[in-house]
């Protein structure tokens, strides 16, 4: 009796946790689906998608997969997506890493959740416990598969240069712990040949991961815009830039070898380096911009680097004690420099990947958003009319409700700020206006313009 019970044991967990995972994932689908939007291409200083000019109206939401995880935060991924489609915002940038940090996507160098499940599936075993990992699986899959259901394209982040979600301290630990680092520096991450490999570890089974709930591969499915290789580089221990390069050459090089479809950029702010024209140097907010290892016009040269990124924030370039005219003027400089850079230069887009004005700023009110915004707006507005290399903005921070513990001063939920959700509803109306010209009533887009 006793060893009958017993072996009843394996078979009742294993049956719990398949209970557990259908009832947390009821409503999603399991089954592979063609997706309805088409890769994005490039040629010179223009993006293109089915033989059209291609300008990007775009938002980031930063923590998507992780609310994608667990079934009660679930929702705010949907109602994210419905609304950037309701304003006709065509990309979100958003982290595809999570290493180390709760919900973590890797959990030690090299090691992934997919591990746990493929566990899951041959030793026919499972606990409750043990179950609950096999949803962070899905969670990135998730976000892919509902992008492109709302017809939204995601640029996916690979790292972080900072230390929220890990980034390149937490592979720098790991490595550190394990006995196998070179140096206990933060920078190590770029020149440690150790955590270069165990990073392309990283870069491969993410690109050669077949979705769940679609069956495509991450490198075969056109929702994916592009890959950003690593949000706001720098390496201070090499002022000269050459570490940086050197870690960018390669790891962009590596990336192209497993996935010529998609475009690859970089994720810079945008500093100018010691590399560049004086004139260039005087656009940066400071001379310290100068010395961060970053050198935005070489770095952005790699040939396998298809277009390059910057980000917008006077009030942290420049000071929070500006008046809003002042921050306007330099926002207006920065911009217009580094779209000169795309047409002249470097011959590729120029895509702002990041723009946002504090609620921390001196005398702020909710008008000097709109007053920012538009500006940011007109300028990409007036680029794509001439067909020049301003290629998108996008907003930092998108939310929907309930989501304190994820803003910062920069955040907003659209809906929430009428005057905003109007602004941003027109600049997708201008854009699409440019890109279909006479035949642009005849899309998807005209009920809402």
């Amino acid at each position: 009796m006793f060893a009958g019970n017993g072996a009843l044991y394996p078979i009742l967990g294993l049956a719990s946790c398949v209970a557990f995972i259908y009832l947390s994932l009821r409503d999603l689908s399991f089954h592979a689906v063609e997706p309805k939007l088409t890769f994005v291409e490039r040629n010179e200083t223009q993006f293109f998608v089915d033989g059209r000019p291609f300008y990007v109206n775009g938002w980031n939401s930063y923590w998507l997969m992780d609310q994608a995880v667990e079934e009660h935060s679930r929702h705010r991924v949907r109602a994210m997506l419905h609304t950037g489609a309701k304003m006709g915002l065509t990309v979100c940038r958003t982290w595809a890493f999570n290493d180390g940090a709760y919900h973590a996507l890797q959990v030690s160098l090299g090691r992934f959740d997919e591990r746990v499940f493929r566990i899951f599936l041959v030793s026919f075993s499972c606990s409750i416990l043990f179950c609950v990992p096999c949803l962070d699986l899905l969670a990135l899959d998730m976000v892919i598969a509902e992008a492109g259901k709302h017809g939204i394209r995601l640029l996916l982040g690979l790292v972080n240069n900072l230390q929220a979600y890990g980034g390149k301290t937490q592979y720098v630990k790991w490595a550190w712990e394990e006995g196998i680092g070179l140096s206990a520096s933060n920078d190590s991450f770029f020149f440690d040949p150790t955590i270069r490999s165990y990073f392309k570890i990283y870069l491969k089974t993410l690109l050669t991961r077949k979705n769940y709930l679609t069956g495509v591969e991450y490198r075969d499915d056109p929702t994916i815009f592009a890959w950003e290789l690593i949000n706001e580089p720098s390496c201070m221990s090499d002022p000269t830039g050459d570490t940086l390069q050197d870690w960018l050459e390669e790891m962009s090089e590596y990336i192209k070898s497993l996935d010529r479809k998609h475009l690859l950029t970089v994720g810079f702010e945008g500093f100018y380096g010691p590399t560049s024209p004086r004139e260039k140097l005087d656009v940066n907010p400071s001379e310290w911009a100068s010395r961060l290892g970053t050198d935005f016009i070489r770095n952005s040269k790699i040939s396998s680097i298809d277009f390059t990124s910057v980000h917008i924030y006077p009030d942290q370039f420049e000071g929070k004690d500006l008046d809003l005219d002042e921050k306007i003027k330099f926002t207006s400089r920065w911009v217009r420099s580094h779209i000169d850079d795309g047409d002249r230069i470097l011959r590729k887009p120029v895509m702002f990947t990041e723009f946002g004005l504090s609620n921390k700023n001196k005398d702020f009110e909710h008008s000097h958003r709109d007053t920012f915004y538009q500006a940011i707006f007109n300028i990409m507005h007036e680029s794509a009319r001439k067909y020049g290399s301003g290629a998108g903005a996008f907003i930092w921070q998108l939310l929907v409700g309930g989501m304190e513990e994820y803003n910062d001063d920069y955040g907003l939920v659209p809906w929430e700020r009428p005057s905003i959700y109007k602004l941003i509803k027109e600049q997708s109306c201008k854009l699409t206006a440019i890109r279909f010209g006479q035949d642009w009533s005849k899309r998807s887009f005209e009920e809402m313009c």
